[in-house]
C-alpha cells in the first residue's frame, strides 16, 4: 500500500513537476498529484493542486483540459473562499485570462458563452479591486480574432488608457500583443518599436522573447531587414524548438523559411515535431501549423517538387503534393468552424491568405546547413531555329570569342545546333570543331585534330597548328604527357618557321608556344627536374607575346606567362617573388579587359599573402577576386573566395564583415554541393565569429549544424574539439550549465590522446565548472579532479591551486565538510609555497595566488560556520578565518602596489570579521587603512568607488554598533 504525500512533500513534488519539459507527460503527473492532494483532506493542498494543473495544461498541447479544473477551483472560491490564501486569490484571478484566450482558441464554445465570459471576468475583477486593464486586454483578443476591428481599435485604447495592476499580463507578453497588433495593420516600424525591450532583454518571462522573436520574422522581411531577421530566425528558433505550447511560434519560423527559399529547413523544422500535424488540445494553433504547411507544400510543388517525399501525419507516407492538398483542406474545415462560431468570414479570409502568401526572398543564407531542393528539370522541346538566324548567331559566337568572353562556348554551341542539317563553309566548320573541342573538355584531342584538318583545308596553316597544340595539351592532360611533350615539341619548330616565312600571325605561332608552357608546367607534377625547361618555355612564351599586348589575346597569354612564372617561384620557395607576380599577372588581365581570367590568380594570391602573414593583401586579392568573378564563379569557387576573405578579416579584427562572409562561403558551399566538407568548415568558423560578438544563441545554432559534417579525417581533429569548446562557451552564456559540461566532456575525451594536454587539462576544468553551476556536486568533483591531474602533470601551478581551491567549496558542502575542505586548501597553498618561479612576473602571479588561496581558504570557514552553530563554535570558526585572512593580506601586502586591489578586499573582509568578533576599534582601523590606501586614487574608477563606499559602510555599521 502506498504511502500518502503530506502537504511539504506535495509542493516539493508540484515544483519539480513544473521544471520538467512541457507536454502530456507532466500533465499526467500532475493528475496522479492532484489525486494524492486529495487524500490530505486539505482544501489548500486540491488548490494547490489545481492551479498546478492548469499550468501545465495551459503550457502544453492539451489547453483544451483547463476548463474542467478551472470550473472546479472557481466553485470552490464561490463556496469557502477563506480556504485561498493570498497567493492562490491571485492565481485564481490570473487564471480568468487564461480562460479568455483558452474560449477563444476553442471552436465549439459558442461566441455568446465568450462574451457572458468576458462579463463575469469583468465583475470579478471589480469586486477584487484590479484594474479593467486585463479585462480590455482580453476583450481586445476576442475582436482581433473574429474580425471586429473597431471594436478591437476601441478595446485595445482602453486596455492602454487602464492603470497596470498586478492582474495586468506581464510587460512582455503585453508588448508582444501589442507589436502584433500593429504589424497586422501593416505598421512593422511601429511593431518593432513596441518589441525592442523584448528584444533587448529588458522585459522577459516564460515565452518571451520566444513568441516576440517568431511574431517579428515577417515584418522584418518587409521592411528590407534579412540579416535581422535571420538572426532572430535563428535565436528564437533555438527557444521555442522544445517548447510544447508553442506550436503557433514554430509556425511562424516554417513559414519563414518557406518565404526565403529555406524549404528544405522548413522540411527539418516540420520532420520535428510529427505531433503538431494531429494535436487536438488547441484548435487555433493547429490551424496556424496547418496553413503553414500548406504554404510550405505548394512552394515544394511550385519548384517541381511536387513527389517528393515530405513529413506528415503519421500512419502514411506522404509527397509534397499530397501534403499540400490534405493540409489546405483540413486548415480551411477548422477555419470554417471558426467562422462558423464566429458569425464571421474573418478567420477563413485570414487563413487563405496566409497560404497563398509569395516568397519575400528568393534566398536567405542561414548559415546552418540545409541543401536547397533542386527543382526537377522540366522537358523543354528545343525549338527550331530559323535558318535566317544562323549567320547573325556565327556573328554573336565570333565576337564573343574574339572577346575571349566565357560565354563563347555556349554561343558556339547554339550555331551547332542552328546548323544541323545546313551548310557551312570550311572556316566556319573549323572555328565550330574548335569550340566543339574546348567544350568538350579532357575528351576534346580528337575534335581538336578534325579542327585541325578544317582549319587547314581553309587555308589557314597557322590557326591548324594551334588547334593540334591544343590537342597536345588535352592528352597531356589526361595521362601521356611523353607524348605531348614530342608532339608540341615538332608543333614549335613548325610554327616558328611558319612565322619566320610570313605563313602565319603572332596570334597563332602564341597559341603554339602557350600549349609548349602548359605542357612542360603540368609535367611538373611527374618530374620536378624539368623545371628548367618549363621557365624557358614561359619565358620564350612571354618575349614573344609580350611587344603584342595591344591585340586582346596576346595580352592574354603574356598574362598567363607572368602567372606562370608565379608558379615556378612558388615551386622554387620564392612566396613573395610568387606573390608579386601572381598580382601582376591578375593586374595585366584586367588591364586587357579580361578580369574574369583574374580571379584565379587573385584567390591564389589571397591564399598565399595568408601564408606570407599579409592580411591586408589577402584581403584585397579576395575582394577583387569575387569582384572580378561576378556571373562566372562556380558556386565551390565563391565559397572558397568568401571563406578567404572571412579568414583574413578576422585576422584583422573586422569580426562582423568576417561574418558576413563566412555566411556566405556556407551558402556557397550548400549550393556546389559541398555542404558536408567546405560547408562546415565554412560554419564553424562563422560560428566563432558570431561567438566573437556576442550572439550566443546564433552561434550554437550554427555551430551544432557544423558538428555533424565535421570529422577528423577532412577538417581535423582540433576542428571539432574548437567547435564543442564554442558550444560549450555559448551554452554558458545563455545558461545552460549542463549542456556545456556535456559539450567541454566530449571535447576532453578527444584531446585527451593529444601529445600536448593542455587543452584537455583545461576542456576537464571548463567542464568542472559548468557542472558546479549545474548543481552537480559529486560529478563537479571528479572532473576538478581530473583537471587538478593534468595540471599537475603539465607542471601548471596555476591551474592545479584553482582546481584544488574549488574542490576545497565542494567538499564544505559534501560529505566530508569543513575538515576535508580544509585539507584541500591547505594543499593548495602547501603548492604554491613550494613552486619555483623562473622569473619577476612568474613570481608575483605565484604569490598572487598564495593570497588569494589564503583569502579563499579564510571565506569558506567563515561561511560554513556561519550556516549555523552554537556560538562559541561560530566565534572559534571566525578566528579561524580571520587568521587566514591576515595571513592573505600580509601576501599581498609583500607584493606592493600591484596586488593593492586584493589587499585592500582582504582587509574589508577582515575589518568586517573583527566587527562580528566585537572588536570595533580593530575593524574601524581596518576600514581606514583601505582609504588611507586610496588617497589620491582616481574616485572615478570603479574598483575604488566600491572600495570606498565599502570601507564607508563598515564604518557607519561600527557607529551604530557602538549606539547600541
Amino acid at each position: 500500500m502506498s504511502q500518502v504525500m503530506d502537504f511539504d512533500s506535495l509542493r516539493r513534488a508540484m515544483a519539480d513537476n513544473y521544471e520538467q519539459p512541457e507536454g502530456p507527460a507532466r500533465n499526467a503527473r500532475a493528475e496522479q498529484l492532484l489525486a494524492e492532494a486529495e487524500k490530505l483532506n486539505i482544501p489548500l493542498a486540491v488548490i494547490e493542486a489545481l492551479g498546478h494543473q492548469l499550468k501545465v495544461y495551459n503550457y502544453s498541447s492539451e489547453k483544451d483540459k483547463m476548463f474542467v479544473p478551472f470550473a472546479r477551483l472557481l466553485r470552490m472560491w464561490d463556496e469557502r473562499p477563506e480556504d485561498f490564501d493570498e497567493y492562490e486569490t491571485h492565481s485564481l484571478h490570473w487564471v480568468f485570462k487564461w480562460m479568455s484566450a483558452g474560449m477563444l482558441g476553442q471552436p465549439h464554445i459558442p461566441l455568446a458563452s465568450m462574451e457572458k465570459w468576458l462579463g463575469e471576468m469583468e465583475h470579478r475583477y471589480r469586486l477584487a479591486g484590479h484594474s479593467e486593464r486585463a479585462v480590455r486586454s482580453a476583450e481586445f483578443s476576442v475582436a482581433a480574432h473574429i474580425g471586429d476591428l473597431d471594436r478591437a481599435e476601441r478595446a485595445y485604447a482602453a486596455w492602454l488608457a487602464a492603470d497596470r495592476d498586478e492582474m495586468a499580463d506581464c510587460h512582455a507578453c503585453e508588448l508582444h500583443d501589442q507589436g502584433w497588433w500593429q504589424a497586422r495593420k501593416g505598421e512593422d516600424e511601429r511593431a518593432l518599436e513596441l518589441w525592442r525591450p523584448v528584444l533587448d532583454g529588458e522585459y522577459v518571462c516564460a515565452h518571451e522573447p520566444h513568441a516576440v522573436l517568431a511574431s517579428s520574422l515577417l515584418p522584418l522581411l518587409r521592411l528590407g531587414r534579412p540579416d535581422e531577421a535571420r538572426g532572430h530566425h535563428l535565436r528564437g528558433f533555438r527557444l521555442v524548438r522544445g517548447m510544447e505550447s508553442m506550436r503557433s511560434s514554430y509556425a511562424d519560423h516554417v513559414e519563414f523559411c518557406a518565404l526565403t527559399g529555406n524549404e528544405a529547413r522548413g522540411l527539418e523544422l516540420l520532420a520535428e515535431r510529427p505531433a503538431y500535424f494531429t494535436d487536438p488540445g488547441e484548435p487555433r494553433s493547429r490551424l496556424d501549423f496547418l496553413a503553414v504547411v500548406t504554404l510550405l507544400m505548394d512552394r515544394l510543388v511550385a519548384l517541381g517538387l511536387g513527389g517528393q517525399a515530405v513529413p506528415g501525419p503519421a500512419g502514411r507516407e506522404w509527397t509534397a503534393r499530397e501534403l499540400a492538398a490534405h493540409a489546405r483542406e483540413e486548415a480551411l474545415a477548422l477555419a470554417a468552424r471558426f467562422d462558423a462560431r464566429n458569425g464571421t468570414a474573418y478567420v477563413g479570409q485570414r487563413t487563405r491568405e496566409r497560404m497563398d502568401r509569395r516568397p519575400l526572398m528568393d534566398r536567405l543564407p542561414l548559415g546552418v546547413r540545409t541543401a536547397r531542393p533542386a527543382p526537377a528539370p522540366a522537358p523543354v522541346p528545343a525549338a527550331p531555329v530559323p535558318e535566317r538566324d544562323l549567320p547573325a548567331l556565327l556573328a554573336e559566337a565570333r565576337r564573343l570569342s574574339d572577346a575571349m568572353d566565357p560565354q563563347a562556348v555556349d554561343a558556339w554551341a547554339a550555331v551547332a545546333r542552328a546548323a544541323e542539317g545546313r551548310e557551312l563553309d570550311a572556316r566556319d566548320r573549323a572555328d565550330l570543331a574548335d569550340h566543339e573541342a574546348i567544350g568538350r573538355g579532357p575528351e576534346g584531342a580528337e575534335s581538336f585534330e578534325r579542327a585541325a584538318e578544317l582549319y587547314a583545308a581553309a587555308g589557314d596553316p597557322g590557326e591548324a597548328l594551334a588547334a593540334r597544340a591544343r590537342a597536345a595539351f588535352v592528352r597531356a592532360l589526361t595521362g601521356h604527357s611523353d607524348r605531348a611533350l614530342e608532339e608540341i615539341t615538332g608543333l614549335r619548330q613548325e610554327a616558328l618557321a611558319l612565322f619566320e616565312e610570313g605563313g602565319t600571325g603572332v596570334r597563332q605561332t602564341a597559341s603554339v608556344l602557350v600549349g609548349r608552357a602548359r605542357i612542360l608546367m603540368h609535367r611538373l607534377e611527374e618530374d620536378e627536374g624539368s623545371a628548367g625547361a618549363a621557365e624557358e618555355a614561359v619565358r620564350e612564351l612571354l618575349a614573344f607575346a609580350g611587344p603584342h599586348t595591344a591585340e586582346i589575346r596576346l595580352a592574354s597569354r603574356a598574362a598567363e606567362a607572368t602567372a606562370m612564372l608565379a608558379e615556378l617561384a612558388g615551386r622554387a620557395g620564392d612566396a613573395e617573388a610568387a606573390a608579386e607576380l601572381l598580382r601582376r599577372a591578375a593586374e595585366e588581365y584586367v588591364a586587357a579587359g579580361l578580369p574574369w581570367f583574374a580571379v584565379e590568380h587573385e584567390a591564389r594570391l589571397a591564399h598565399l599573402a595568408r601564408q606570407l602573414d599579409d592580411p591586408e593583401g589577402g584581403e584585397r586579392a579576395a575582394r577583387a577576386a569575387l569582384e572580378h568573378g561576378q556571373g562566372h564563379l562556380e558556386p565551390a569557387g565563391q565559397a572558397q573566395l568568401h571563406l578567404g576573405l572571412a579568414e583574413a578579416l578576422s585576422t584583422s579584427g573586422r569580426v562582423a564583415e568576417a561574418a558576413e562572409h563566412a555566411l556566405e562561403a556556407a551558402h556557397w558551399a550548400d549550393e556546389a554541393g559541398e555542404g558536408p566538407t567546405l560547408g562546415a568548415w565554412a560554419r564553424h568558423q562563422l560560428g566563432g565569429l558570431l561567438l566573437r560578438q556576442g550572439r550566443f544563441a546564433e552561434a550554437a545554432e550554427v555551430l551544432e549544424s557544423a558538428l555533424p559534417d565535421l570529422t577528423a579525417e577532412t577538417h581535423g581533429e582540433g576542428a571539432i574539439v574548437q567547435t564543442q569548446w564554442w558550444l560549450g562557451d555559448c551554452h554558458t552564456e545563455l545558461g545552460e550549465h549542463r549542456d556545456a559540461a556535456e559539450r567541454w566532456l566530449r571535447a576532453a575525451e578527444i584531446a585527451r590522446h593529444w601529445p600536448e594536454q593542455r587543452d584537455h587539462a583545461m576542456l576537464a576544468h571548463l567542464a568542472a565548472e559548468a557542472l558546479g553551476h549545474a548543481d552537480l556536486p559529486e560529478e563537479a568533483d571528479r572532473a576538478y579532479a581530473r583537471a587538478a591531474d593534468l595540471w599537475r602533470g603539465l607542471g601548471n601551478t596555476h591551474g592545479l591551486v584553482r582546481a584544488l581551491r574549488a574542490r576545497a567549496w565542494l567538499a564544505a558542502r559534501g560529505e566530508g565538510g569543513l575538515d576535508a575542505a580544509r585539507e584541500l586548501m591547505a594543499e593548495a597553498a602547501g603548492v604554491c609555497e613550494s613552486g619555483s618561479p623562473e622569473d619577476d612576473e612568474a613570481r608575483i602571479r605565484l604569490v598572487t595566488e598564495l593570497g588569494h588561496t589564503h583569502r579563499q581558504f579564510g571565506d569558506l570557514v567563515a561561511r560554513s560556520a556561519a550556516e549555523g552553530t552554537d556560538e562559541g563554535t561560530l566565534r572559534a570558526a571566525f578566528e579561524e578565518a580571520l587568521g587566514h585572512i591576515v595571513e592573505a593580506i600580509a601576501v599581498f601586502a609583500s607584493l606592493g602596489a600591484v596586488a593593492l586591489g586584493p589587499r585592500t578586499g582582504a582587509e574589508l573582509a577582515a575589518g568586517w570579521l573583527e566587527a562580528d568578533l566585537g572588536r570595533p576599534d580593530a575593524a574601524s582601523a581596518r576600514a581606514r587603512a583601505v582609504l588611507s590606501a586610496y588617497e589620491g586614487a582616481d574616485g572615478g574608477a570603479e574598483p575604488v568607488r566600491a572600495r570606498r563606499a565599502e570601507a564607508e559602510r563598515l564604518l557607519e555599521a561600527l557607529d551604530a554598533q557602538r549606539k547600541e
